[in-house]
């Protein structure tokens, strides 16, 4: 069994603001549909799994970008939103952090009892996976949050985090149960370590192999075993620097929301009515939805469609962002309903995005384009943890 990725982030204080909390929830139960529709619960599953897009999703909902608060928000989030739609989405959120990741067996097997899937498996997955980032895995990182991510044809991914209060930092950590074929084929799978072929249980004679590498891990410096698998170490300051982001790709999605060019653009007539803002938003949540793994290698870019509760790179846009919402409920909605014109116009977004992209040369905007976001909150109601923007004077 293999980890799909790791990342280190930078422990920063500070709880989320119900106002913006209800909305992360409201935005994530859309943005989850529109994958499940497109691309099924395997998907979905697999992106969560990576590091990067994990990332790039807590900045579209509005998390700081590099913050280790964004691992909480999201699994938080997504339970709440996703949990009580399970049945329709085939999709299950269980654990949390602290005392709730305690819960996980539980839960798996209230799940399995109402399900059919083997309660057993799914139980050991969820404890190896733990064990192994704990214990087996002996870097100094003490895990506290545990989430698993569960489909109704029995495909999983965890999420979990561990922090280490000597630096100041946390890192999570990513599995997929894609990332090895034989758990499909065996409920019973439950080997840790290098790859070692087919071996399917670790109480059969076959997994000898798989056990050494288990005790061979606690052996190995920390350094070795993270070096073999996709690994994202974001800055610690506290903000967006230009340095952050790739300014070929946010450049394009600023030229294009822009609203006299957009009119041009038949594909996005069914977009008609959003202002640029909203358009620049909805590129964003766009691009999470529809996006392939190279395009989340700088996810600071997507603090740019919502911003953040500490006004980083600017305060949240609430009117914009409960456009967002609106326009992506009210596209999914008709999707379910075959009614997929407008699903397809906001694809069409960050399809379009990427093929100017290709032709653009960004310019020295960046500096520019940050004052005019802190400029404007105002007007797109523009709240930190601090309260609501004001005009400038």
């Amino acid at each position: 069994m293999k980890r799909s990725g790791t990342a280190d982030l930078a422990l920063m204080g500070g709880s989320i603001p119900s106002w913006l909390f209800e909305r992360m929830v409201k935005l994530s139960l859309p943005i989850v549909e529109s994958i499940v529709l497109h691309y099924g619960q395997q998907g979905f599953l697999q992106r969560i799994s990576d590091p990067f897009w994990f990332q790039s999703f807590g900045s579209v909902i509005g998390m700081d970008w590099n913050s280790s608060g964004v691992t909480t928000a999201v699994m938080s989030a997504l339970k709440k939103s996703l949990n009580p739609h399970a049945v329709d989405l085939g999709l299950y959120v269980c654990g949390g952090k602290g005392k709730d990741s305690l819960q996980t067996p539980n839960e798996l097997q209230i799940l399995a009892d109402k399900t059919g899937l083997n309660g057993t498996a799914l139980q050991r997955a969820s404890r190896l996976s733990a064990k192994v980032d704990n214990t087996a895995i002996q870097d100094g990182f003490q895990i506290y949050l545990h989430s698993f991510l569960l489909s109704s044809a029995g495909d999983w991914s965890v999420i979990q985090q561990g922090m280490d209060p000597d630096t100041s930092t946390a890192r999570r950590y990513h599995w997929h149960s894609g990332a090895f074929q034989s758990f499909t084929e065996e409920p019973h799978t439950a080997i840790c370590g290098e790859d070692q072929g087919e071996i399917l249980n670790l109480v059969d004679k076959r997994a000898l192999p798989a056990q050494q590498d288990m005790l061979n891990i606690t052996s190995e410096h920390p350094d070795r075993v993270l070096k073999e698998i996709p690994h994202m170490d974001l800055p610690k300051q506290y903000g967006v620097l230009q340095k952050d982001v790739d300014l070929k790709r946010l450049g394009s999605i600023l030229w294009l929301a822009q609203e006299s060019e957009t009119q041009q653009f038949d594909e996005l007539l069914l977009l008609k009515g959003l202002g640029p803002r909203t358009l620049q938003s909805l590129a964003l949540v766009s691009e999470v939805i529809h996006g392939t793994p190279t395009r989340f290698s700088d996810p600071a870019r997507f603090s740019f469609a919502h911003g953040s509760k500490g006004g980083r790179p600017f305060p949240v846009p609430t009117k914009v962002y409960d456009e967002s919402i609106e326009t992506l409920k009210n596209a999914v909605g008709k999707a379910k309903l075959g009614e997929t014109d407008k699903s397809e116009a906001l694809k069409k977004l960050t399809l379009m995005a990427q093929k100017i992209e290709k032709d653009y040369k960004p310019g020295d905007y960046f500096e520019a384009q940050l004052k005019k976001e802190n400029d404007e909150a105002w007007k797109h109601g523009g709240r930190t943890i601090e309260g609501f923007s004001q005009k400038p004077e």
